[in-house]
């Protein structure tokens, strides 16, 4: 359940548009018995997430055919982890899931910062720290049964790939061939932390800080088991591809105990990680002029061997 804002403009011949995904949670909606009047898109990018003002839910939509086998994990995962007692966001009480409607699969949730103003929210972003100090608790738990899938994080790029729209063949050919040569340095990689259930997307803004204070770990789509280490990876690599304060990947280092980057296996996780930011978005690059500009210039940056190019987040 992301938080961050951002609507994708629509563009005709876009298997999932601004308008088509506003119409899929109307069904969903209608299914799962919920208000959608005043719906607020949060993110129209790799999932398509709304906030339900009248009903404190958020619903999350899957934007690719490829992507729906993930979702019996998800929920799964936060049955789990609610549970565990580990501070997570829940499912929504009395609605199915998932919930199937107008050609969609989504899971809805309950919405944690209904009862906070977006000054409050913003006053109280959690911190590297408490991305952290999340990963130290979610790392040592006892995985559940039945078992988590195994970490195979370019499994999501070879789907999405498959389930692209609007690709230039030269451009898939780069990519499953960049894909192949990434998977080759990654079977090289020696691990030093212990094998343990791994977030998958371990970012800032897949935390969320609910009024009472709490932190909240959210969106579970890559939960798997695997390497400690890739949890550590997101924020490293938001320094150094988005621009972020390297005083976040610091403070998570500190927090954490471990400082990813000093570790010789970083630079194939870190190409791991790009291939899988620029990748996300390919099912839906017919439906977003911005996306597909920003999916551009990545793609330009791996095509050069540039690590210096800058990125912006897909909007």
């Amino acid at each position: 359940m992301p938080t961050a804002r951002g609507e994708a403009s629509p563009e005709p011949g876009g298997r999932f548009t601004a308008a088509a995904s506003r119409q899929a949670l109307a069904a969903i909606c209608a299914v799962a018995g919920l208000d959608d009047t005043d719906a607020v898109a949060l993110k129209l990018t790799v999932n398509s997430v709304y906030r339900l003002p009248r009903a404190a839910a958020v619903v999350r939509i899957a934007t690719s055919p490829a992507m729906t086998h993930r979702i019996p994990k998800v929920i799964r995962v936060a049955r789990w982890l609610e549970a565990a007692g580990v501070p997570a966001v829940r499912l929504f009480p009395g609605v199915p899931a998932p919930v199937t409607a107008g050609g969609a699969r989504a899971t809805v949730w309950v919405d944690e910062t209904a009862r906070a103003d977006e000054g409050t929210l913003a006053s109280t972003a959690p911190r590297a720290a408490d991305l952290g100090a999340a990963l130290r608790r979610l790392h040592a738990l006892e995985p559940p049964r039945p078992a988590l899938p195994d970490w195979d994080p370019l499994d999501d790029a070879r789907r999405r790939i498959s389930d692209a729209e609007g690709l230039p063949a030269a451009d898939r050919d780069f990519l499953e061939e960049l894909l192949d040569r990434v998977a080759t340095d990654l079977r090289a990689v020696r691990y030093r932390l212990p094998t343990a259930v791994v977030h998958g997307d371990a970012h800032l803004g897949n935390l969320i800080r609910a009024p009472d204070g709490r932190v909240l770990l959210c969106d579970f789509d890559s939960v798997s088991v695997g390497p400690a280490e890739w949890d550590l990876v997101p924020v490293a690599v938001g320094a150094l591809r988005f621009g972020h304060p390297p005083s976040r990947h610091a403070e998570l280092a500190a927090a954490y105990g471990v400082d990813v980057t000093r570790w010789d296996g970083f630079g194939a996780l870190r190409a791991v990680r790009e291939l899988k930011l620029v990748t996300s978005v390919l099912p839906i690059l017919a439906s977003s002029p911005t996306v597909a500009a920003q999916f551009r210039v990545r793609l330009a940056s791996l095509r050069a061997g540039d690590q210096t190019i800058r990125w912006a987040p897909y909007r």
